[in-house]
């Protein structure tokens, strides 16, 4: 047994009969598919995150939505029911949350989020727990026509199974996602900020340090430029002798609008985003104030977290994890809530029409347990 078997899990449950014909999956972009046949006009992970206007944006996203819980209701009456604790949480190795952060960042990057089922209960046939799968490891195997889908691999290796214990739940995306819709914004992103790195080690225009004497061997020019470079890290001002002259090429940062350019793209990015630009403070002069500090959270919801969240929900209310009567949903009212001041105003305006109770009040502050 290896070490990764520690971690898969075998069921005895006999296969499920499985129409094959049904099996099939739709592509919904061709464009979706670019991770796994790289072109110039897509971006890496690795490229994304290390623009900070992407980096916080994908944690505001991600994080908020995973923050939020998680409620199943009943179809019919709306009434609450009990989690499968497969939906609290995924992955019974790691914290439900850690699933759910990178499944969203998934989906947000790559259009497509990947969770591998390894166990079912043994009664019901329904997904008992599964283990995430980063996309760049799945390939998908399409039909001449690159159309349907016909199997999933992963790390190359043979197709899984069309169902049960190996096989793939896949959350779709609402577009071929962010690496590859705006690969090259992410790409002029990662440019900007090597550049400006660049420029933080060199803080000025490029140089030349030129002989005015004789021709310099290959050894003590080596170190003239690292002893010249090291004082330049140490000190501004500098020296040097009748036989040294240096001359300047290039221009420097505020003539390249350097930070103009890195801020224009912060907006972009967060354009791309799908998030206001004040969250990632992307523009100058924006400030969240008080008095609508208390709105931002729907907004975020409204404009950025509702397409993630609906394609978690509207999966994971599919008969393979709830029975058909039930739905799954995000419980937005903690998410929601505003100041003290405004429950408080709220629960004198209820608690006047007899709507509230004084000890409802008290419970729905949590007064009483």
């Amino acid at each position: 047994m290896g070490f990764r078997d520690i971690f898969v899990r075998t069921s005895s449950v006999e296969s499920l009969t499985y129409d094959v014909s049904a099996s099939l999956a739709p592509v919904t972009s061709l464009d979706s598919l670019s991770p796994f046949f790289r072109g110039n006009r897509t971006a890496t992970r690795q490229e994304a995150m290390s623009v900070p206007a992407i980096a916080r944006g994908r944690n505001i996203i991600c994080s908020s939505i995973a923050s939020i819980g998680i409620e199943v209701r009943d179809r019919v009456t709306g009434m609450d029911v009990d989690v499968p604790r497969v939906i609290r949480t995924p992955d019974p190795r790691i914290p439900g949350v850690a699933t759910y952060v990178w499944t969203l960042e998934d989906l947000l990057f790559s259009g497509y989020a990947y969770w591998q089922i390894t166990e079912l209960f043994a009664d019901t046939q329904r997904v008992r727990s599964v283990q995430r799968i980063s996309p760049d490891r799945v390939t998908i195997n399409t039909n001449s026509d690159s159309t349907e889908i016909e199997s999933y691999s992963i790390d190359g290796h043979t197709p899984l199974p069309l169902s049960g214990v190996g096989s793939l739940v896949v959350f779709y995306g609402n577009d071929e996602g962010l690496l590859n819709r705006a690969g090259m914004t992410i790409r002029t992103g990662a440019e900007l900020e090597r550049a400006a790195a660049l420029y933080a080690r060199e803080p000025v225009p490029q140089m030349v340090l030129k002989s005015n004497g004789t021709a310099l061997p290959a050894d003590r020019i080596a170190k003239l430029l690292e002893s010249w470079g090291a004082s330049r890290r140490n000190r501004t001002t500098a020296f040097l002798n009748a036989d040294i002259s240096l001359e300047t090429l290039g221009f420097d940062p505020e003539k390249l609008q350097l930070a103009a350019a890195r801020s224009y793209i912060a907006t972009e990015l967060a354009r791309a985003l799908g998030i206001p630009a004040y969250f990632i403070d992307a523009e100058t002069g924006s400030s969240m104030t008080y008095s609508n500090a208390s709105t931002t959270r729907q907004t975020l919801i409204d404009f950025s977290l509702i397409p993630l969240m609906n394609s978690i929900t509207e999966r994971l209310s599919m008969p393979d994890f709830v029975p058909s009567t039930q739905r799954v949903e995000y419980a937005l009212d903690d998410y929601l809530r505003g100041s003290a001041l405004e429950r408080a105003q709220i629960y004198e305006i209820l608690n006047r029409v007899g709507a509230l109770s004084a000890e409802e009040i008290r419970i729905q502050e949590e007064m009483i347990r």
